[in-house]
């Protein structure tokens, strides 16, 4: 048996607070929340499931007393499905994130974002189907 991605951490100062941002933008629900620590998803992991199949990965905020220092080295990609690439980033303006400069330049496919926290990512091209 190989080992299943199950969870990706994150480490942060308020869970809560980045559990509410990243279900909005992913439209998860909270489905574990302990002190210090919630975990979203778009589904209730069972050991059948994943022991079954690959099932996407489960996210997981937990409080740490260090603030965020440098660049992330791992980071979400987003793709928006329903709306333009500038429609979700003005979306996701609106739910507290903020455009990012990481040295990518301005002529890129992307755009590089900041959740309320800081930890970068990207909103890659849309999905929605085109009109």
């Amino acid at each position: 048996m190989t080992s299943r991605f199950t969870e990706l951490v994150v480490d942060c100062h308020d869970p809560e607070r980045l559990a509410a941002f990243w279900c909005a933008v992913l439209d998860f629900e909270v489905i574990d929340r302990t002190e210090g620590q919630v975990e979203i998803g778009s589904w209730e992991p069972t050991v059948e499931e994943v022991r079954a199949r690959q099932m996407p990965p489960t996210v997981v905020f937990i409080q740490v007393p260090e603030g965020k220092a440098v660049k992330n080295r791992l980071h979400l990609d987003v793709s928006p499905i329903d709306r333009s690439t500038d429609d979700e980033v003005a979306r996701l303006v609106g739910l507290g994130a903020t455009k990012a400069d990481v040295g990518q330049g301005s002529d890129r496919s992307w755009v590089v974002m900041a959740d309320p926290e800081g930890n970068e990512f990207d909103v890659l091209r849309t999905l929605a189907p085109e009109s």
